[in-house]
């Protein structure tokens, strides 16, 4: 089965501190799964302060499916990784950093780098044109999903 390599990358602007950012970013809970899909039930087992498994199973067309992922966090940087140990996208792995933008604004710096497994040899052409597909996507999700509650959550509250 061929595989393809696909890579992409966006930047995320919040209107937060970055160590706030980052903090929020990397508090995984089993709740997450509320942000991404309501269907998904999550696991977080902790392996270390650095490291731990993100497990998601939900059921797609009648099968039900298991995605592991490795996450590991380098708090001094600021940064984190997650790769796929299993699932459509085994060994794929995603970059994440948070850059401050001064005292109460930062970013997200994002990379992709998704291995696509499938039936038949793609051009390079179709092959970019598949990680512009995953870039929109992923951006998308950010923008309107992720970013506006990392913002909520982290609303310093009305002063009275």
């Amino acid at each position: 089965m061929p595989t393809s390599s696909l890579r992409y990358r966006f930047r995320q602007a919040f209107r937060v501190p970055a160590k706030d950012a980052f903090t929020w970013c990397t508090d995984f809970v089993p709740e997450d799964r509320r942000l991404l899909r309501p269907n998904v039930r999550r696991s977080v087992r902790r392996i270390s302060s650095d490291a731990l498994i993100l497990t998601d199973q939900r059921t797609v067309a009648g099968r039900r499916q298991r995605i592991s992922r490795l996450v590991r966090i380098d708090p001094g940087s600021m940064s984190w990784t997650n790769t796929h140990l299993n699932g459509p996208f085994v060994h794929s792995q995603y970059w994440y950093r948070i850059v401050p933008d001064g005292p109460r604004r930062s970013h997200l710096e994002f990379e992709g780098f998704r291995l696509l497994h499938h039936e038949r040899t793609f051009s390079p052409r179709e092959v970019d044109r598949l990680a512009e597909q995953e870039q929109r996507s992923d951006a998308q999700l950010w923008r309107d999903t992720l970013a506006p509650a990392l913002e909520r959550d982290l609303r310093p509250a009305p002063r009275r």
